[in-house]
């Protein structure tokens, strides 16, 4: 593809250059492609084939994981969480020792790999929450925690700018991707003042089935608020 840097910007199709615009600006590219059906049965074209199979196996677990934490990203996430999500999702497939090539899933996982993965990269949680945190699993018992060291909110929580409140949020869920089920449980705090009180340590105790062998996930965020005239609004901003 080609960008467009000229005054006027294009779009459609002008011969076998078709113009479209994107987030990344207004883009150019040439038409055409491979059949369909010698992709799908060509020799030549076996490595594509293994690679597209694995490449739509990570987007739909990476439906199935953004399903199961819906509650907490509907005011989080950010427009390329979609994809992000997708090419980590590819690297667990990738490490998957057991399959061949282009039958490997997360079902022989290593989603270790999605430890630390950020759904807001614009709202990474390393730069806004400071507080020393863990999230132990007890996989006997089924539970998956979230505890957070006493703070003061001023100093220990990076906020967008007409903050007056937050809270912290906590989902654990344990997905089955080859039966394509989930179970999830969520917690959270009362929204509270930002401001430069100490607060007590959170704890949060998610439950999930005792003895899973399933993968299991922990998400942890914080979500901002402005009061106005004694009513909380969540802010939608991005940030």
């Amino acid at each position: 593809m080609a960008r467009q840097n000229g005054i006027i910007k294009f779009k459609g199709t002008i011969g076998d250059i078709t113009f479209y615009k994107t987030k990344d600006g207004h883009l150019a590219r040439e038409k055409g492609g491979l059949a369909a059906k010698r992709i799908a049965t060509d020799p030549a074209f076996q490595r594509m084939r293994e690679n597209g199979a694995e490449f739509g196996r990570a987007g739909k677990t990476g439906i199935m994981l953004r399903t199961a934490f819906r509650t907490l990203l509907i005011n989080s996430a950010e427009s390329r969480m979609v994809s992000r999500l997708t090419q980590s999702m590819v690297k667990v497939i990738q490490a998957d020792l057991v399959n061949e090539r282009g039958s490997r899933n997360v079902i022989d996982y290593e989603v270790e790999l999605l430890v630390g993965f950020d759904f807001n990269i614009t709202g990474k949680l390393g730069r806004t929450l400071f507080v020393p945190f863990v999230g132990p699993i007890d996989r006997a018992i089924g539970e998956i925690s979230a505890s957070v060291d006493p703070f003061v909110p001023a100093n220990m929580i990076a906020t967008p700018s007409e903050t007056t409140h937050y809270k912290i949020i906590s989902a654990a869920t344990e997905i089955n991707f080859e039966e394509e089920t989930f179970i999830v449980s969520s917690l959270e705090t009362a929204i509270q003042p930002w401001h430069s009180t100490p607060v007590i340590a959170i704890n949060h105790f998610n439950s999930v089935t005792p003895n899973s062998v399933s993968p299991l996930f922990l998400a942890l965020g914080v979500e901002f608020y402005q009061e106005v005239n004694g009513r909380m609004y969540p802010l939608k901003n991005g940030a």
